[in-house]
């Protein structure tokens, strides 16, 4: 079925601009047909059965209708191009529909742990019949299958709002299930549970709105390069031997396939910088064409053919490896004066250190000062771990 539906309705590439917008868009009709039908049979079911877990179920159906809205019109806007005011274009609407839906689901989920929470203070029998039945066993079909599709959607085109969408699907199945599993059970012992199944249910839900609030307002604070994204760059750089290191990727997401980057890559001195120039030209007109990424790429010209440079740049290496393997350093040099030596670089630094970098200091200049019997001056740059790449 999700080929059948791709095949009908998504002519372009749907890694495309338009492609990626015609998922969006299949996605949330396909999501708004299936939630109101599965609504429209619950809400009757559960009336006349008398099940407040059902008509929670119902009304979460009739909230997933809504969310499969606000996504239909989040890929719309996120379409627009950019213009004066917004340089980088409008796809993070996509994200901003996504937190849109985390606060809809969070609204219609204290309500039903209200109405749930009073049936089971003023419990009332449910009326256990087939129709109700198979209504339920439907909807968990249909919501697997939607589950399926989205998430078939969603690694095609690296939505996460999609990617979320499918799991609200699969957790609206999870949900249907206990529903039904409650019927089952005051059925055969007489037992009432369906006021706490319905709690269960609202708590599911609730749960679902923080996790999908979570995962679309990180990008949009500013996360770190995915791990997938950091190799993608490094494999692309590594492709040109001239390039002997890189360090300070930063990573700006301004939503799906408007990624703009920086990063510092390091070269021989001695090379021709014209020729340098060329090739970081090069580098980055691959990064947008393979990766999407509007990459700038920041030279740096070091010098290896200094013995002396080589082997302070060594022992500076050795001792930070020592007092933390996580500790890497770029940009070296040194400044030679009377009575001393500045070495300056940048160390990628992680969090869980901040506070020692007096220590560090401190340490490595009295290392130093050992090692080579002369007054040493250390000047460190530390660098946040997160934008340094190995």
């Amino acid at each position: 079925m999700t080929k059948l539906l791709l095949k009908l309705f998504i002519k372009n590439d749907i890694n495309s601009p338009e492609g990626r917008s015609k998922a969006g868009s299949l996605s949330g009709i396909v999501g708004i047909i299936s939630n109101i039908i599965l609504f429209a049979a619950k809400i009757v079911i559960g009336t006349l059965s008398g099940s407040v877990s059902i008509t929670a179920d119902a009304v979460n159906n009739l909230t997933d209708a809504s969310s499969s809205i606000v996504t239909l019109i989040g890929f719309k806007l996120s379409e627009k191009p950019a213009d004066e005011n917004h340089p980088y274009g409008h796809a993070r609407f996509e994200y901003l529909s996504g937190l849109a839906i985390s606060a809809m689901i969070a609204i219609i989920g204290f309500e039903l742990l209200k109405s749930s929470f009073l049936k089971v203070l003023y419990p009332e029998s449910t009326a256990f019949t087939i129709p109700m039945a198979i209504v339920l066993l439907l909807s968990v079909g249909i919501k697997l299958w939607l589950s399926l599709f989205n998430g078939s959607l969603g690694n095609k085109i690296n939505s996460s709002a999609l990617l979320a969408t499918a799991a609200d699907s699969r957790n609206d199945a999870i949900s249907t299930t206990a529903v039904l599993i409650a019927a089952l059970f005051e059925l055969f012992t007489k037992i009432q549970i369906d006021g706490y199944v319905g709690i269960l249910v609202a708590l599911f839900i609730l749960y679902s709105a923080w996790s999908l609030a979570k995962d679309t307002i990180s990008p949009i604070l500013g996360e770190a390069a995915s791990p997938e994204l950091q190799e993608d760059i490094s494999a692309l750089l590594n492709e040109c031997e001239m390039v002997l290191n890189f360090h300070d990727l930063m990573v700006h997401d301004y939503g799906p396939g408007q990624r703009f980057a920086s990063v510092h890559v390091e070269m021989d001195k001695r090379e021709d910088p014209l020729v340098c120039h060329e090739l970081i030209d090069n580098l980055e007109r691959k990064a947008l064409d393979k990766l999407k990424v509007h990459l700038v790429i920041h030279y740096d010209p070091v010098t290896i053919d200094d013995e002396v440079l080589n082997g302070y740049k060594a022992e500076v290496i050795s001792f930070l490896e020592k007092f933390d393997s996580r500790l890497h350093i770029h940009d070296f040099r040194m400044v030679e004066s009377d009575g001393h030596t500045n070495i300056i670089f940048d160390v990628s630094f992680p969090d869980d250190l901040k506070g020692k970098e007096k220590e560090i200091t401190t340490k490595l200049q009295l290392n130093m000062e050992e090692k080579y019997g002369k007054k040493f001056y250390a000047v460190i740059t530390f660098d946040p771990a997160a934008f340094n790449i190995k």
